[in-house]
This record gives C-alpha cells, structure tokens and sequence, in this order.
C-alpha cells in the first residue's frame, strides 16, 4: 500500500504569499483594465461618456462577462507603435448574458489611441464575431472610434474588410446591434450600416464618410459635427439610426428591451412570455374609425396600443418615415412584427423612404421568424416630380419584392383606405398573404371615390348646367360608385379579404390567426436571405 502524501494545500489553509506566476498575471490584467490611463479616462467622462467597460457592465447581467483577447496587442512597429503602450488593443471583446440569454459583444476604447483599430484590434473583433456566428447567439458593438489607425497602413483598411465580410455573412443568420457611443467616422461607417439594427445617443454620438473640416475643404460648407451626423439627423433624414437613447444608460436598456423580442438567430423563434392580457379582450374602441371621415388623420398608433398585449409597442425608427410605421408588439404572449401605414403623416401614403423602411424590416422578420401584421390606411403612392425622380417605381418595388418573398406567418387588416398599387403593396391576398381581414368602413378599390367618377363621367359631369347641378350629380355617382366599389364586400366576395370583421374583435381575430400559423415554416427552414440595407 503506498503511503498518502500531505497535500501542499491543506483545507482551508491560505498560501503565505501570491506565487510569482499569479502576481505576474494580476499585475498584467490590471494594466489592461486601466485601458488608457487616469489622465485619458478622465477626459472621456469629462465628455459625458462611459468607459468601454463600464458600458459592457451597464449593458450586461450583472457578473456575466466573459473576457477574451485580453492580452493581444499590436505587431506593427512602425511610427513609435512598438514603444507604445496599447493596452487590449483599442477593443474590448467577450461575451455574456442578457437577460439570462447569451450574447457576443465588443466595445471600442477611446482612451486607448482614439479607439483606432488596427489588424490585431480587427482581429478581435473578427474573431468574436466568427464565435457568435457558430454558437447562434447575438453579437452587440459598442463603437467609440476615431476610425482606422494611420500609423498601421493599408493592414488597417483590410481589417475594416474583414469585419464587413463577417457583418454580411452573418447578416439573417443573427441579430446584429451596433450602438454608437462616440465618433464612427469613414470606412468605419459600413460596419453599423450592414447590421440589423444602429443605436445612438443624443449629444455623444456621431457618424460620417466624411468629417466637418474634409466638407469644408471639399465644398465650402461649414457644418457642425452634429448637424453633420448627429442622431437627430440620422435619425429622421438618413434613416441610418433606429433607436435614439437621451443617455447612456437609457440606450443600454432600450437594447436589452429590443433584444427580449429577437431570438437567438434564425434558428430559433423569438421568445415567448407568460401573457397577463386575456385573449379574447374586447377592443371596442376601434368601432370609432368607422364613424370617422375618411379624410381625417389619426396616429395608428392608438390600434397598436389597443390591440397589443399590456397596449406595449416598441417601436423602430420611430422619427423616419412616419408615414410608415414599424415595429414589435404581443399578441397572446407571441412576439408580432408589425408594418402599418400612419394617415397622421403624408395620409399614410407610401413614398420612396417609407418602402425602404418596411421593405427591410420585412426582411428582416423573415429571416428571424417573426410572424408580419400589417395594418392598411393606404390612399396610394405620394405623387410628386421628387418622387418620380427619385425612383418611387425602384424603390416602390422593394416592398412588393420583401412581401412577396417572405414565408413567416402575414396577417393584414384594412382598416379603412386601400387603393391601387398601394393596396396591392401592402400584403394583399395574392401577395401570398395568409389572413387578409377588413374593417366594415374599408374603402378597396383602384382609386378613391372622387378621382373615379370624374374619369368615369367625366362627359356626364361636363354636360351639368350648373354648378349645384355639378354637385348634386358627383355626390350621387360619388355615393354609387363607394357602394359598389370602395367598400370590403367586392373583394371579399371574390375571396380577397378573408373576412370582414368587427373591430371589437381584431385582437382575438389575430391572435386565432397566429396560432393556426404557428408551425406554418419551421426555424431554419427557410431559405437564407441576408439583410441588405436597403
């Protein structure tokens, strides 16, 4: 029998003093975590801004990070680079949870040489990207840049390639966040750009090809950073932003809001929740849009409220193209993506911006498996020689395209005003649309009323005497011509609207819908389109 040795390490017995190795360690990481030094995180709370770290903090479950790459640095040695103290490289990389569900997630340093990014910093970067695509979870980057590190040449413009390369593969594959906290300034820019959603914050947060003083010299113009790219102007002109945040801290939680209605890539569905809302809620208030003019503007946002579980809608590019309007809601605990046409602005007409923003959030439902709701106040197309000019035809046929090609579960509702191509556009029955359902006041037809009878009749009209007769003889063929044809029983009659129906019982009328749907394309199944910015 061999006799038991003591173990150097009794129970409960401490080491008399760190051994060198583990100090060695300790002393190392804690150089890095102190990123640029006292002096240069100083200046950056001076400008109102976290610390890369203390962004992954706010931003994550308490105690989850995970670092990696902590020790990488720089190969490059020219231009004093190889005497240079470049701690993490610029960029902070990990990954951990939130709200219990994994995420990858990367946050630039600012006080580490402008948070420029090199090839090591690149690779990075890269490489939590490639382990989020293999694990199927979200990747999230915190981006606070002076853009690409001069002193490392064309290695930084081909590290900015490899990210773009990664964005675009993974894009349809996982949800993709870019929250900017800082400049992101040139080639930089298309990272954000090719990702499913770009936050940012009032104040703090810039983008641009091209800064204030390369305009100047360029053009003449004299601009301001934020009237340059700022978030207010990507946010209601570019459409480059979706989400603006008031503080830091406010935008972390509006991430980790949207990220509770993803699901971890597009092999999962989106995550379901206990729903406190009964099913069968009556939504009586609707039956007021059947007494309202059908000229008069109203928010679609009041149906949103009412219909969704907890009257909860979290809306996406809120201050763009208001006309459309999208976003997420509850029904019945399930996650819905909605597109709806707002007749508080422009009458809920489609133009060439409001097509790009439905076209890629259909899109981007498809691709996640979140089952599309759409809800039609459509008098038609925006005329105008800018919109024409502009590409309305190209840009119109984007929307037809994205509902065309998705296969996720699509519900829509006329809720009054559906005409011509825009009716068409917007999920209609033979757009492969599942459950076409239609208010009693919905108005389907090719054109409205007024504009039919006066190329219907026009020589009747031209023949009136005068002009009470004129009048008298429009209201009537006005009149005929809505009975006959601006309401919802033609089309339901040729099967075009499925139903119409009471609007005290939309919610229920959905939510059944959604169901029977459920397992209409399994996670996975479909056929992989990326996100293209559109």
């Amino acid at each position: 029998m061999s006799q038991q040795t003591d173990s150097p390490l009794e129970e409960g017995q401490k080491p008399r003093q760190t051994p060198k190795a583990l100090a060695r360690l300790k002393s190392l990481v804690q150089k890095v975590e102190e990123g640029g030094g006292a002096e240069r995180v100083k200046a950056q709370k001076a400008r109102g801004k976290f610390t890369a770290r203390e962004r992954i903090h706010y931003l994550l479950d308490e105690g989850s990070f995970q670092e990696t790459d902590l020790l990488v640095r720089t190969r490059a040695a020219d231009f004093g680079l190889k005497d240079k103290d470049i701690p993490a490289d610029g960029v902070i990389t990990g990954f951990g949870s939130i709200s219990g569900r994994e995420v990858a997630v990367y946050s630039q340093d600012f006080t580490v040489l402008g948070g420029s990014l090199g090839l090591a910093h690149a690779a990075k970067i890269t490489k939590i990207m490639d382990l989020a695509m293999s694990s199927r979870v979200p990747v999230i980057g915190i981006l606070d840049s002076g853009g690409a590190r001069i002193q490392e040449g064309v290695d930084s413009l081909d590290g900015y390639a490899q990210i773009f390369y990664r964005n675009t593969m993974a894009s349809g594959v996982i949800p993709q966040i870019s929250v900017i906290l800082g400049p992101c300034a040139g080639g930089a820019v298309y990272s954000p750009a090719l990702t499913d959603f770009v936050f940012m914050v009032e104040g703090i947060s810039h983008m641009f090809v091209t800064g204030p003083d390369v305009v100047k010299a360029a053009t003449g113009e004299e601009i301001s950073f934020e009237a340059l790219g700022g978030s207010s102007v990507h946010a209601s002109k570019s459409g480059v932003c979706h989400f603006v945040a008031k503080s830091e801290p406010d935008c972390f939680r509006q991430v980790r809001e949207l990220l509770s209605y993803l699901p971890q890539s597009r092999w999962e569905r989106p995550p379901r929740i206990a729903n406190p809302d009964p099913v069968r809620r009556k939504t009586p208030l609707l039956e007021t849009l059947c007494n309202l003019d059908p000229k008069k503007p109203y928010r679609v946002h009041h149906i949103l409220w009412q219909i969704a579980d907890e009257h909860k809608f979290f809306e996406v590019q809120e201050s763009y193209a208001r006309n459309m309007v999208t976003g997420f809601i509850r029904l019945g605990g399930d996650v819905v993506g909605v597109i709806a046409n707002n007749p508080g602005h422009f009458a809920g007409a489609l133009d060439i911006n409001a097509s790009d923003k439905s076209a890629r959030f259909i899109r981007f439902l498809n691709s996640f498996n979140i089952p599309i709701l759409t809800l039609v106040d459509v008098p038609g197309y925006w005329p105008g020689l800018d919109q024409e000019h502009g590409g309305i035809i190209r840009h119109g046929a984007k929307i037809l395209h994205a509902y065309s090609e998705a296969t996720v579960p699509k519900i829509s509702v006329i809720l009054r005003k559906a005409y011509g191509g825009a009716y068409i556009a917007m999920s209609s029955k033979y757009l492969k649309s599942d459950f076409n359902f239609a208010f009693p006041c919905a108005e389907i037809a090719v054109m409205g009323p007024q504009g039919a009878i006066e190329i219907l009749f026009s020589k009747e009209l031209a023949a009136a005497k005068t002009d009470a007769e004129k009048k008298s003889l429009r209201d009537k063929l006005i009149k005929d011509y809505s009975d006959k044809f601006a309401s919802p029983y033609p089309a339901a009659a040729s099967g075009s609207v499925d139903e119409v129906i009471e609007p005290a019982d939309l919610r229920l009328k959905i939510i059944r819908a959604l169901r029977l749907l459920k397992n209409k394309r399994l996670p996975g199944q479909n056929l992989l389109s990326r996100n293209i910015p559109l």
